[in-house]
């Protein structure tokens, strides 16, 4: 096995962009980051409802490229809305097809694409089919479950995958282990993601796809209770839902979920446009230093990633603001590629067994 080459297609929906790779083995072929505007997607009801929109764009990447998929090793798909589980590599099958079509777990977010993408894709080349380290990962501990109302819970909702392998590349960075540092670690894209890492589990987060946590290009942040059901009680159902995961943050104050538009009206000394961007960069700090406090102040590094690393500015309020609490260190841009590759690797050569979703949630409630 050691000396095989696999071949191993990655398909990654996010929430304002599908980002396709082709390996084979560890080695990069080809890739492409397509970027969706707000205003495209929201011409769909709902998440699901963009499934063959998406296939087209990853197939005419396909044909672009002269890519022969035919008799791929793997395809992974970006896991998404199944019920909460443990870390790993996931078999796709039927029943977790189906629950993150219905998003089962309760989170609705353009992950749960992922999975249905594989399908698609297996149907027409082939290959085995993997999830790696879905956004559902749940290792909260119970206090951080806890809501105001009986029998509601917080749900984990990150990128797991990316959060992860970024913690990893930091700690063999400094020459550590993961599991010996207590990290703070956002993800920042079109949606955000600020964790505590403690000692190798996810012990608290925002619930970015539920609208919790920091605005983003496309979500609306938490605003008080009051707030929503006073101005936004006679809201359709599917609007709500896309303020939390389209509709809101830049795209709601634009017209665009596109940063780099946004930006460069920044740059050119638009009043509304900076006001509202460094809102979101203060935004985020806040929750850095919430988590700060989950960590009791015990934090060996702030570590930022995600696509809109690629602003200084952003990078510079958060260290103005949160620098005091722990070094903060910068990796632009994401690892879920190569987690996702290396999960599937590991699995092809034999070094591990891939995991079968069992449609049951870690995490039940409590006896009380």
């Amino acid at each position: 096995m050691a000396d095989k080459t696999f071949r191993i297609l990655v398909i990654n929906p996010g929430s304002t962009s599908t980002k396709i790779e082709y390996f084979e083995n560890e080695t990069s072929v080809v890739k492409a980051n397509v970027f969706h505007d707000s205003s495209i997607l929201l011409g769909f009801p709902t998440i699901n409802d963009q499934l063959d929109y998406r296939c087209e764009v990853v197939q005419k990447w396909i044909t672009e490229n002269n890519l022969d998929l035919t008799g791929v090793d793997a395809i992974v798909g970006r896991g998404g809305a199944c019920y909460p589980l443990t870390g790993g590599t996931y078999t796709i099958d039927d029943r977790l097809v189906s629950d993150t079509r219905e998003a089962k777990g309760g989170v609705y977010h353009s992950s749960m694409l992922g999975v249905q993408m594989a399908k698609r894709f297996n149907a027409l080349y082939g290959g085995k089919m993997f999830a790696v380290d879905p956004i559902v990962v749940d290792e909260l501990q119970d206090v951080a479950r806890i809501t105001g109302v009986k029998g509601i819970y917080r749900t984990s909702a990150t990128h797991a995958l990316n959060q992860k392998a970024t913690a990893r590349e930091h700690a063999r960075r400094i020459g550590c282990k993961y599991e010996d540092l207590n990290l703070i670690v956002c993800h920042i894209d079109g949606g955000m993601t600020i964790t505590a890492h403690r000692k190798g589990r996810m012990v608290d987060t925002n619930d970015g796809s539920g609208g919790d946590g920091p605005m983003t290009p496309t979500r609306m942040g938490t605003m008080a209770i009051t707030d929503v059901s006073r101005l936004l009680w006679d809201t359709p159902k599917e609007e709500m839902r896309k303020l939390c995961s389209a509709a809101g943050g830049l795209s709601s104050w634009f017209g665009t979920s596109n940063a780099d538009t946004v930006h460069a009206m920044v740059e050119q000394g638009d009043e509304k446009a900076t006001l509202v961007w460094n809102a979101m960069s203060y935004q985020i700090t806040k929750c850095i230093g919430a988590m700060a406090c989950v960590l009791q102040g015990k934090v060996d590094g702030i570590v930022l990633t995600g696509g809109l690393m690629r602003f200084d500015d952003i990078i510079q309020t958060i260290k103005d603001n949160c620098e005091w609490i722990a070094p903060v260190s910068v990796y632009p841009g994401e690892l879920e590629h190569e987690a996702m590759r290396d999960g599937a690797l590991r699995v092809l050569r034999g070094e591990e067994e891939a995991k079968t979703y069992t449609g049951e949630p870690v995490f039940k409630g409590f006896e009380f």
